[in-house]
């Protein structure tokens, strides 16, 4: 039996707002098998979905295309995807335990919520409800509120004349403190890491975008500071 499959089985109460949480395994990163991993993931997507009122088919696309099911699984994550939505109560059970699970790699953490951000986004620009909800997952996740407004920047474009967002840094900070946040975050997001870990073709289309705006932003710092240098 499938993944998948797995979870659809399980699914009734894995996606019931009043029953225990999935258990996850030891493993530090998640596994194929690992259903507690997939359907909480599942979980948060298809309730990020709903968190606006209304989970629509070009959300659950782009949920598959972010995490993608197998051949011939499709119909199972639709069914997993649908069976979730239902309501937003829950989350942040799931959040919480992928947190705690996962608090030492935060690149996976940051994996999810780059995925939720995908879906988010892929019907407009999210709304206060969607983004709201994305704040409350990634403080579950242990990101602060410094990280997440970097994530958000790389994932949605900063607020306006604010560059420094995507580099995770305060307006204000030096040119050696915004080179080394520039080569941090380039090192991180580089599409070639994404390709090497096994991502699938939508994390690598993310993290080009994300490299993108990290290197916009670093250049635009650069002349900002340098223009007020003369």
């Amino acid at each position: 039996m499938s993944v998948w499959s797995r979870i659809v089985d399980m699914a009734g109460r894995a996606f019931d707002p009043e029953a225990e949480p999935p258990v996850f395994g030891q493993e530090c990163a998640p596994q194929v098998n690992d259903v507690g991993f997939t359907a909480a993931v599942i979980g948060l997507a298809a309730k990020m979905a709903r968190a606006d009122g209304e989970a629509t088919d070009y959300e659950l696309h782009a949920a598959a295309q972010v995490f993608r099911p197998p051949p011939g699984e499709e119909w199972a994550f639709r069914r997993a995807f649908e069976l979730a939505k239902q309501t937003v109560l829950g989350f942040e059970s799931y959040a919480k335990q992928i947190g705690r699970k996962y608090r030492a790699r935060p690149c996976l953490l940051e994996d999810v919520l780059d995925g939720l951000f995908h879906i988010a986004a892929v019907d407009g620009f999210p709304g206060e409800a969607e983004l709201a909800y994305l704040e409350q997952v990634a403080t579950h996740f242990g990101f602060s509120e410094l990280e997440f407004r970097r994530i958000k920047a790389t994932n949605l474009g900063p607020d306006a004349g604010d560059p420094y967002a995507i580099l995770g840094l305060l307006p204000g900070a030096s040119m050696d403190d915004v080179r080394h946040a520039w080569r941090r975050a380039a090192a991180e997001n580089h599409p070639d890491r994404m390709t090497q870990r096994g991502a699938p073709p939508a994390f690598v289309a993310i993290a080009r975008e994300k490299t993108a705006a990290i290197n916009a932003a670093y250049q635009r710092i650069r002349e900002e500071l340098s223009v007020g240098a003369k």
